[in-house]
């Protein structure tokens, strides 16, 4: 038991006299390489974002590419009856079905025998466009 005791009070200067140089020689590369660690993290953290812009504009471009026409069903309008409960007319096919949407449930309410036609909404007049874009540019004309 004291010979191992002894043995380890002599191995610790010995281990403190090796770590030394290794910690002085550590010091200036870590103060040198502090300037690299970060231009290192920068290009990585500059890589993921372009990589996210990059798979975000692919996603764009391939909903793009497929095709749309082809859906059976179209929601021909809605209605709210409160803040989570609506009515929804579906178009499936020829036939037009009314559905209540709950938060846990959705029930057919009634099919309709004739399709409902609503009518084409009218186009916004110009002239509301017109009076905006002249308060708009007085507005801009003072602040200059």
């Amino acid at each position: 038991m004291y010979r191992t005791l002894l043995l380890s009070l002599l191995a610790l200067p010995v281990a403190a006299m090796a770590a030394e140089p290794a910690a002085q020689a550590a010091a200036p590369l870590a103060s040198s390489g502090m300037g690299g660690q970060l231009v290192q993290l920068l290009l990585g953290l500059l890589l993921v974002i372009g990589l996210i812009f990059l798979l975000a504009w692919l996603m764009r471009r391939v909903q793009r590419i497929v095709p749309r026409g082809g859906q059976v069903i179209k929601v021909v309008a809605t209605q709210a009856l409160g803040p989570r409960d609506r009515l929804v007319l579906v178009q499936v096919g020829s036939e037009q079905v009314l559905l209540g949407l709950t938060p846990g449930n959705i029930t057919s309410l009634h099919v309709m025998q004739e399709p409902v036609h609503l009518p084409d909404a009218e186009p916004a007049s110009t002239e509301f466009a017109q009076r905006l874009m002249e308060l708009l540019g007085k507005d801009q004309k003072d602040k200059s």
